[in-house]
């Protein structure tokens, strides 16, 4: 009951993407309801915490568990909200879930980068508190960002010259693009920047902001060393660390579902065999794929909406990849919503009487997005461009607009809630897959003197396998444990603990011991990520 008032309260009182407080306070809220356990892993440099969620029943960490990850991207408002809409609506509407499977929800990994939504001066960061040195220069924060039109926002700086690789946009001139072979040669042409200026005179503008390391580029796989917002090796950063403490030691989570800017899910990764041969795997393995892909045309199922343009299938020292390669376990990753994909009246129409673009006009997403946001009525996404005057750029015309930051992949908050029940509807799905072990067809055969023929058949009736390809490899993720309770004079032939790699989807094993003397033995068998299958036998 008490739960339930919060989601009414809060159904009215949040207008906009929650703050950290506001986080915090919903995070506590379902802490406080039952079947579900909040810890701070640790605090940032900024001073922010760093959560874990743990919801579920009983022994929660010997049951499956998938492990829910937002804020990857510091940027990523929605993912923050999903992570945390989703955690409500499993305790509310689908707590019987949890007599089964367990979840670790971390809802945001990039709060100080979050934070940067809600301050006087907004654009779309990426780095935490520390204090770093992006480009290398032996100077630190040296060239940050300035708000030249003193508007509250970074966005886009435009200045008019021959030398510029950009024009407008045949059908939306607010728009900006490459130049390329259709561009007419008497075309305006602009050199575009982020908004600010070159304070270290180096030609480059806003290379060196003040802020840190991004989460999402500072995991091990794929490092990218010395790239800004990387850091100086991997796992530098308490947040990563603390995270993956925390993760090594929760040996039951059989996958990982990411929100952050990566999708294999609308588009499943693909095979490469000569890079998952080498001897560092850089492709998802075979039959982990035929999983992704099984796994995407369920989530294409639940999820309504039409995926596209969406390419990004990971970057070098992301999680979602980390999850898969370095750790071993199922992983998958979704931006939760991007712009549908409108057509474009303007375009065409300009098409027709432009003999330069061959009868079509390509949208570029911002020109999609714009459609878009003005089919949906939305007003305030645009900053119109603002004439100012720029030290670096003296009796030259320079301008400051564009998109707003954050826009193209945060829609308006009240979109959230069914963006979020779609996406708990496929987490749900998704833990119904689950490994899960079964003995069946017991018998015990008298063999005369005081001996018993014990078979049994194990079997694996999910559509999922017990371990990853990638996971059956790897030293974490444990193999199944069949434990035979007799003392070991007693077990003639058999073993008191077998291990076992893997079952596949549907595979049955038949296990067999010969034993001695009379009573009742227990056998059980499983692993924290799989659960445990467990039998009385009468001898």
């Amino acid at each position: 009951m008490l739960l339930s008032i919060f989601y009414v309260f809060n159904s009215y009182a949040q207008q906009d993407y929650p703050t950290n407080r506001q986080v915090e306070q919903r995070l506590k809220q379902m802490a406080a309801s039952g079947n579900a356990k909040l810890i701070s892993l640790t605090k940032t440099e900024g001073g922010q915490d760093i959560w874990a969620l743990q919801l579920g029943k009983g022994d929660m960490e010997n049951k499956p568990a998938i492990a829910i990850t937002g804020g990857v991207e510091g940027y990523h408002l929605l993912s923050v909200e999903l992570a945390l809409k989703v955690s409500e609506k499993i305790l509310e509407e689908h707590s019987e879930i949890l007599d089964e499977t367990t979840f670790y929800v971390f809802p945001n990994m990039s709060p100080d980068a979050y934070a940067q939504y809600f301050s006087n001066m907004k654009y779309e960061r990426r780095g935490n508190s520390v204090k770093a040195d992006q480009d290398r220069d032996g100077e630190i924060s040296e060239d940050s960002y300035e708000d030249l039109n003193n508007d509250g926002w970074i966005s886009s700086l435009r200045v008019e010259s021959p030398m510029g690789n950009h024009v407008l946009h045949q059908s939306d001139a607010r728009v900006l693009v490459k130049a390329d072979e259709t561009a007419k040669r008497d075309d305006n042409r602009y050199m575009v920047y982020s908004e600010g200026i070159d304070n270290d005179k180096d030609k480059e503008f806003n290379e060196d902001p003040e802020e840190g390391i991004a989460f999402n580029k500072s995991l091990t796989y794929k490092f990218p060393y010395f790239e800004p917002y990387a850091g100086d090796f991997p796992v530098s950063q308490r947040e990563s660390r603390a995270l993956l403490d925390y993760l090594f030691e929760r040996w039951n989570i059989f996958a990982f579902v990411t929100f952050g800017p990566a999708n294999n899910l609308s588009t499943p990764l693909k095979y490469n065999k000569s890079e998952a041969e080498k001897r560092v795997v850089t492709s998802m393995l075979e039959k982990d794929v035929k999983l992704n892909e099984m796994i995407s045309e369920i989530y294409k199922e639940t999820i309504p909406q039409k995926a596209n343009n969406q390419d990004n299938q990971g970057t070098g020292g992301d999680f979602f990849q980390w999850a898969y390669f370095h750790f071993g376990r199922l992983s998958f990753s979704t931006p939760g919503w991007w712009v549908p994909e409108v057509k474009d009246e303007k375009a065409d129409n300009a098409a027709k009487t432009d003999s330069v673009s061959n009868g079509k006009i390509k949208p570029s997403p911002e020109t999609n997005f714009l459609a878009w946001a003005e089919k949906k009525g939305l007003k305030d996404v645009f900053l119109p461009w603002t004439e100012v005057n720029h030290p670096d750029f003296p009796n030259q015309k320079v301008e400051v607009g564009g998109l707003k930051p954050f826009v193209m992949v945060n829609p308006p908050y009240e979109m959230t809630d069914s963006i979020a029940s779609n996406h708990t509807d496929f987490i749900i799905k998704l833990a119904e897959m689950q490994p899960k072990l079964e003995l069946h067809n017991l018998k015990t055969e008298e063999l005369g003197g005081g001996l018993t023929r014990i078979t049994v058949d194990l079997f694996n009736n999910s559509t999922l396998p017990t371990h990853s390809e990638l996971g059956e490899k790897s030293r974490w993720l444990q193999k199944l444990q069949i434990r035979l309770s007799k003392d070991k004079k007693d077990i003639l032939a058999g073993n008191i603990i077998k291990l076992v790699d893997k079952l596949e989807a549907y595979e049955k094993q038949t296990l067999s011991w010969i034993v001695k003397g009379g009573g009742t033995a227990t056998l059980r068998i499983g692993a924290p990520h799989t659960g445990f299958a467990t039998m009385n036998i009468k001898l």
